[in-house]
């Protein structure tokens, strides 16, 4: 299949990280696709945008983000009127450079499986405008192009450890949520609910692609908080287990006991005390 081919030379100028465009679509199906040598991550600003590949369509909506890699045939087109996006042209390098430096970047954005989409509600898409409102005030270079992009990419829902990227997007979301107190603090029925799905049909997943199940999971998201807050925090033990959603002490003592093989009170001595006053 013949295509448009985009190269960096003719995109970037000398001395320059990224080029950051707005553009409002044509509604006409685009003739051809096209390629680059370059990254481009781009988002749908307003109205409805179709995603044309050698494969098939996709239809993106308006907070709908969608990172593009080198040499991946694409093409756009608007969906009615005023279908507007916005486009960030990333110079050859910078992201293979940012992505060696963070492994916890594996199976996110650029360095998912293909044409990765991701969301952004209207609170986090306001944000993200703001931001980019910001680096387009900013020198093209590559300094504040990774203020701008860390953050974003810190903020994307990334598959848990442990789960590998072909587990279910419901499941990669589900297992991102229950690190929010506001999911585990109802224990597994939270973890279920979050989901959409039904409780069977969620524990068969989880036992396929993690080994566990949602009650599991929930526990070690709650013991992981647990610790960070005995830590980083003198709030008092019991205020920390109601926050996990463990009014019962003697509970919590156990399934703290459990995961990290100390008592809470012992946990948090150990560690504030090695911190402040490291042992010789």
């Amino acid at each position: 299949m013949d295509y448009i081919s985009l190269s960096a030379s003719d995109t970037f100028g000398p001395d320059e990280a990224f080029f950051l465009s707005r553009a409002e679509l044509d509604t006409r199906r685009p003739p051809r696709l096209h390629t680059q040598d370059f990254h481009e991550m781009l988002w749908v600003q307003n109205g409805a945008v179709r995603l044309h590949t050698p494969t098939g369509k996709q239809d993106l909506s308006e907070g709908d983000l969608l990172f593009i890699s080198p040499n991946q045939p694409h093409g756009l087109q608007g969906r009615g009127e005023a279908s507007m996006v916005v486009s960030l042209a990333i110079r050859p390098g910078v992201i293979n450079a940012i992505g060696n430096r963070h492994d916890d970047l594996s199976g996110v954005a650029f360095w998912g499986r293909g044409l990765e989409v991701a969301h952004r509600d209207i609170r986090q898409l306001a944000a993200l405008n703001q931001a980019a409102l910001q680096l387009e005030r900013s020198p093209r270079r590559k300094l504040f192009l990774e203020a701008f992009l860390l953050p974003l990419l810190v903020a994307l829902d990334r598959p848990p450890e442990g789960l590998s990227t072909d587990a279910p997007d419901w499941l990669i979301a589900a297992c991102n949520a229950a690190q929010n107190p506001d999911v585990f603090r109802d224990g597994a029925a939270g973890f279920v609910a979050s989901t959409g799905r039904a409780h069977p049909h969620v524990s068969r997943t989880m036992r396929r692609f993690l080994g566990n199940t949602p009650s599991d999971y929930v526990n070690a998201q709650r013991m992981e908080y647990a610790a960070r807050r005995l830590t980083g925090t003198s709030d008092p033990l019991a205020e920390i287990a109601a926050d996990c959603g463990l009014p019962n002490l003697s509970h919590f003592h156990k399934l703290f006991l459990a995961t990290h093989g100390e008592t809470p009170q012992r946990y948090r001595r150990a560690r504030q005390r090695e911190l402040v006053q490291p042992r010789p």
